[in-house]
């Protein structure tokens, strides 16, 4: 049988803060392997670590010791430079706060990761559309942010994440702006695009949004422990 194609593959890794003279250790021997397809949630509380897990993840941030690879690339080897192409190239963010640009349209947000990348403006705009199209907003793509509900927003985001054809779609809190009704329906949207084949990582503090994943682990005082099927 062919093993599965490995998304992320960390090795005990370990990432600390120096504040003064007191050291924080953030990650703490830390290894998690992510196959090509896999929907995880990663359930913490504040401070438990997991924003800066999802940060090396993302190629965000470094750490001091271990072994990161995404898709196969060492990206502990890697300097800055590189590591934003990686983070441009493979990874769609998708945040609590949308972090859309209110001076411009739907359209033109979900275009930016291209347009950063080079890719020719038709070409960007027909991607652009495509992905609205996916999330139910090819309607709204005149509109400015501003004039959207948090949900159509987050769609938005979503749709900005997907247009780069990330291999790994990476969302911290994806709900926390959110009303319960609304947060469900983008938790039904996470679930279909994983149906879809799109593999991805959820940071959450809430067990409730968590059990919408199909695998947890468990992240505390920045040791990652306890998978479970969901």
């Amino acid at each position: 049988m062919e093993a599965a194609e490995k998304v992320i593959d960390l090795r005990s890794v370990n990432k600390r803060f120096f504040v003064g003279d007191s050291v924080v250790e953030a990650l703490r021997d830390v290894t998690l392997e992510v196959d090509r397809g896999e929907y995880l949630g990663v359930l913490g509380p504040s401070g438990s670590g997991k924003t800066t897990l999802m940060n090396i993840i993302g190629c965000m941030d470094t750490f001091q010791e271990g072994e990161y690879y995404l898709m196969g690339l060492p990206i502990h080897e890697m300097e800055d430079a590189d590591m934003a192409t990686i983070r441009n190239r493979m990874v769609g963010f998708i945040f609590q706060k949308y972090y859309l640009i209110n001076k411009y349209t739907v359209l033109q947000n979900v275009m930016m990761p291209l347009v950063v990348r080079g890719v020719p403006h038709k070409e960007a705009m027909r991607r652009a559309y495509e992905k609205l199209d996916l999330l139910e907003m090819s309607q709204r793509v005149m509109h400015k942010p501003n004039e959207l509900s948090g949900g159509q927003q987050q769609r938005v985001a979503i749709a900005r994440a997907l247009v780069g054809e990330p291999k790994l779609l990476l969302a911290d809190e994806p709900t926390g702006a959110l009303d319960t009704k609304t947060g469900q329906e983008v938790l039904k949207l996470f679930r279909q695009l994983n149906d879809m084949g799109h593999t991805i990582v959820m940071i959450t503090h809430d067990l409730n949004v968590a059990e919408h994943a199909k695998r947890i682990v468990h992240i505390v005082d920045g040791v990652l422990s306890g998978e479970q099927p969901s």
